[in-house]
């Protein structure tokens, strides 16, 4: 999932995009929306504030704030 919302995160930023770039990107946004909403992303958050997760382990994925911002730039740019 870390790794879909790096790709995701940058790809947004990227507004020259072809048209493969654009697949995976809308891909990727999928199934980031389909985890911010599910019972997978609520357990791992409540992992990372337990301290169950390693120290050294990316959380952008895990930030509300984050992926929200992540999911309504998408949003912003489809509906222009």
């Amino acid at each position: 999932m870390e790794r879909l919302f790096d790709f995701a995160l940058k790809a947004i930023k990227e507004l020259s995009m072809n048209n493969e770039h654009r697949q995976k990107l809308e891909e990727a946004i999928e199934i980031l929306s389909a985890y911010y909403g599910s019972n997978d992303w609520k357990q791992d958050y409540a992992d990372d504030e337990a301290g169950r997760l390693p120290k050294d382990l990316k959380r952008g994925v895990l930030s509300e704030d984050g992926i929200w911002n992540l999911l309504s730039d998408w949003k912003a740019l489809n509906s222009k």
